[in-house]
């Protein structure tokens, strides 16, 4: 039998519900009164469950009423809306976190999931880490997947609630167990870890997220004494983390060496190029012969940078504001020298305020017409993956907008109000289906937003330090404190944040 909504009743032969005012259709009206008491007695102790909900599980039950009498596209005085957007977004306003003790200053500079194959004492397992890395340096391996349990050695993080608060009204379904900081599964690096993307190469008979995973680009600030490096980390064969030596220092190996900082890197799904940002420009390495190709100069650090299009063309983001567009092939012919371009841009004079043209100098292979300026420094850029002719950029002025390739010139296509940042490279992270971004906050708050229709969807504070990393958790097993794990059919919807408070992971409700 269906479920009883508050004000309505269910009719079986028709397969829908009816509201309780007025007659009942099909039916005389003597006997549609006669029979309208014990319908109202009947919705009268639902109505009561509802009333003692949070204000977001009454909206549910509202949006539900209303799909069941008007279908998924409803309209309203506000206009029309859709049921499907609607009820993600309710969905997504609801999370649970979890902070997980003795993981401070954890994944404060970079941060990503990856499924992988652990050699374990019941044999070869399918599991998932997060590879951690900090602004000290440190790199780091925490099990957070079914086969990690089984390893002998490592130290336990337990989580703790801390958002909804206590005395919220919100249920907390699922309790996720602990993570492992593994043994000999750290390496402390020369600087900072500046960042951390994974290689994916896609086999025709293949179809396991194990397999995609073949490596790991690691790239490190620098320092006073040295420059940043690009290495690689080995994830081919399985991890065993239960030997002497450590596993990442057997798997890792440089690739190049620069005399000059490198702020972020991306490479291509092959893994046999990847592109790199510094405070000279932007440089391409061929990773299997280290040879370095600059395909940018500058006098402005490169905070930012994506690979777009086929992975002929990156996205950079300058200090300076500006985001310009590069060709990464090698030209062809007697002249492989790189092109000057003087950019135009208009920077505002805040006491005047009154703008003039000035031009900036650039060397590279740049779109001119694909050129775009920020009112501050580029924090990060994401290129969407189902349309790529998108990208979402925040900067640091708290500006966060969503831009069209193809109408850079009119600038973006839509913008996401209350971004708190003044001079912090705090990550967006995009979820899986594209349809939410996320962030952290100087002022320590977490947001959410609607990427189609720019919609702050939620906004609060459960850390004391900023968010800096996220990362959206796979569709996958998580492991539960009640049974070990959940089955293999449950999946979890949610994100992982690092900040120098700790990892954080972030859940939200199953639609």
């Amino acid at each position: 039998m269906p479920p009883e909504l508050p004000g309505y009743y269910y009719d079986v032969q028709k397969n829908r519900y009816f509201p309780l005012k007025g007659p009942i259709p099909g039916s005389s009206r003597t006997s549609s009164s006669s029979s309208s008491a014990p319908h109202h007695k009947r919705a009268s102790k639902p109505t009561t469950m509802v009333d003692s909900c949070s204000k977001a599980d009454l909206r549910a039950v509202k949006l539900i009423q209303a799909r069941e009498l008007y279908g998924n596209v409803i309209a309203s005085s506000k206009g029309k809306w859709n049921f499907k957007e609607k009820f993600q977004n309710l969905l997504a306003s609801k999370p649970v976190v979890w902070k997980y003790r003795g993981t401070g200053r954890m994944g404060d500079s970079a941060l990503q999931e990856i499924p992988i194959n652990v050699h374990t004492l019941e044999g070869q397992m399918e599991s998932t880490v997060l590879l951690t890395g900090n602004i000290s340096g440190s790199l780091s391996f925490f099990g957070v997947g079914e086969g990690d349990q089984h390893i002998e050695r490592g130290v336990n993080c337990c989580p703790e609630l801390v958002w909804p608060l206590a005395g919220e009204n919100q249920m907390v379904r699922e309790v996720p167990g602990d993570i492992w900081q593994l043994s000999g599964a750290s390496l402390q690096m020369s600087s900072n870890i500046s960042s951390i993307k994974l290689f994916k190469k896609r086999f025709p008979l293949v179809h396991d997220d194990v397999s995609d995973i073949q490596h790991a680009l690691i790239s490190t600030l620098g320092s006073d004494s040295s420059g940043g490096s690009v290495y690689v980390l080995n994830l081919v064969e399985p991890l065993d983390f239960n030997r002497s030596i450590p596993v990442i220092r057997r798997r890792i190996h440089e690739v190049a060496s620069f005399n000059c900082s490198i702020w972020t890197a991306d490479c291509e799904s092959s893994g046999g190029r990847a592109v790199i940002g510094t405070n000279m420009g932007a440089a391409s390495v061929d990773m299997e012969t280290s040879r370095i190709s600059w395909i940018l100069h500058g006098k402005s650090d490169i905070f930012a940078l994506q690979l777009i299009h086929s992975e002929n063309v990156v996205l950079c983001g300058l200090r300076n504001g500006m985001i310009v567009t590069i060709d990464t092939r090698e030209r062809q012919g007697v002249c492989k020298r790189l092109v000057r371009h003087r950019i135009p841009y208009l920077p505002v004079d805040r006491d005047s305020r009154t703008s003039s043209q000035q031009w900036y100098k650039l060397t590279g292979n740049i779109y001119p017409s694909c050129t775009v300026k920020m009112p501050s420094s580029i924090s990060s850029l994401v290129s969407l993956q189902f349309d790529d002719r998108y990208f979402l950029s925040s900067s640091m002025d708290g500006s966060v907008r969503l831009y069209d390739h193809r109408l850079i010139q009119r600038g973006a296509v839509q913008t996401y109000d209350r971004h708190a940042n003044s001079h912090t490279r705090i990550q967006l992270g995009v979820d899986p289906t594209e349809t939410f971004v996320a962030s952290g906050g100087e002022d320590c708050n977490f947001r959410l937003w609607n990427i189609k229709s720019g919609k702050l969807i939620f906004e609060d504070k459960f850390v004391d330090a900023v968010p800096s990393t996220i990362c959206w958790r796979r569709a996958g097993r998580f492991p539960r404190e009640q049974n070990g794990y959940l089955g293999c059919g449950d999946h979890s919807w949610g994100a992982w944040l690092g900040s120098q408070g700790g990892l954080h992971y972030v859940s939200f409700p199953r639609s």
